[in-house]
């Protein structure tokens, strides 16, 4: 009888012990699931945050190159001495812009009086660029918005020279890599 009962009790051992190792491999394999799933979701924040940087990246060069074109085109256009060099500021900066033609019109003028004389050389007209300070604003359909306050010593033949304060405002194409508009002391 003894031995029946300990045949009974190692038979219910082993039946509890077979139970128990079903639930641990069935937990085991849930286990092992969720740490592939862990391991998945885990590469992929690597990739989409890989790609946020280097969109971030991206951004703050052509952020950076924005601000460098509209100061370039700042120097350009408001160094001159002469009608000589007057005319010379268009094919200074030619290559960084992708302006209209009546905007080009408009920006860089003949430097000619009424009479066709040169006013610039005729009233002893300069401008010297001092410095400048670059801003812009966020991307928008490939375009960064850049403002400047640019400072421009300028003078003429009976004139003392003053410094003078200038706002210029261009909107940079990130794809051509150009100006494509400037407008000056002008908010809209």
């Amino acid at each position: 009888m003894k031995n029946k009962v300990l045949l009974s009790i190692m038979g219910l051992l082993l039946v509890g012990l077979g139970i128990m190792m079903t639930i641990t491999n069935g937990k085991r394999a849930q286990i092992e699931q969720v740490r592939k799933e862990v391991a998945q979701v885990i590469k992929k924040q690597k990739h989409v945050t890989t790609q946020i940087d280097n969109l971030q990246t991206t951004y703050n060069a052509n952020d950076a190159k924005a601000k460098s074109k509209l100061l370039e085109f700042a120097k350009a256009y408001y160094t001159f001495s002469s009608q000589s060099d007057y005319d010379k500021r268009f094919n200074q900066v030619s290559d960084i812009l992708n302006i209209s033609s009546d905007q080009k019109n408009q920006l860089f003028d003949s430097g000619l009086d009424a009479t066709g004389g040169s006013r610039i050389d005729n009233l002893g007209l300069t401008s010297q660029y001092q410095t400048a300070t670059g801003y812009t604003s966020d991307l928008d359909n490939q375009t960064i918005e850049s403002l400047a306050t640019v400072v421009v010593k300028t003078s003429g033949t009976a004139q003392k020279a003053v410094n003078q304060t200038v706002l210029l405002h261009g909107w940079f194409d990130i794809k051509s890599q150009k100006l494509t508009s400037i407008k000056i002391n002008q908010i809209q």
